[in-house]
């Protein structure tokens, strides 16, 4: 269900280069507004490659010895079938 949001207090460079975009892009400016957020939040949804490295190494994982054990471990469940 849609909700209505209220921002109050915005300075005005911001309001203005929101003006802009909304003319620039042939929006009105509550159309503007939710296709900044709607973009923002899609970029938050996004794993960069930068972003998966670092969330990678925050598991600490020892990949190279753990990944040869899981190999091993499935070539040996391959073999006893």
């Amino acid at each position: 269900m849609p909700m209505n949001l209220s921002i109050k207090n915005v300075p005005d460079h911001l309001a203005e280069e929101v003006r802009k975009g909304a003319a620039k892009h042939h929006r009105s400016l509550q159309g503007e507004l939710i296709s900044i957020l709607e973009e923002v939040v899609a970029q938050e949804k996004m794993l960069t490659p930068n972003r998966f490295l670092k969330e990678l190494r925050a598991l600490s994982l020892k990949t190279p010895s753990e990944s040869l054990k899981i190999i091993r471990r499935d070539r040996d469940a391959r073999s006893s079938r």
